[in-house]
């Protein structure tokens, strides 16, 4: 199961394997924020809560790419 919590413009999706709250610390290597990148090379201004949503918004058809952004290197984006 995956689950999401949003931070900002971004969505943060918690992988399968991970354990739910109260179960151990999370891997923050494991936390992913799904975005779209547009053919400027910049991330929409919004947030998604799901990949399928993203996928579903975005227009590939002009450039745009559903991206997972590792929140521990997560810098001003």
């Amino acid at each position: 199961m995956t689950s999401t919590a949003a931070t900002g413009s971004r969505t943060v999706v918690r992988a399968a394997s991970q354990d739910g709250p109260g179960d151990g610390p999370d891997d923050v290597r494991d936390v992913v924020g799904v975005g779209v990148l547009m053919p400027n090379g910049r991330l929409v201004g919004r947030s998604f809560a799901s990949r399928a949503e993203a996928e579903a918004w975005a227009r590939p058809e002009e450039g745009e790419q559903v991206v997972e952004l590792n929140v521990l290197c997560d810098c001003d984006l």
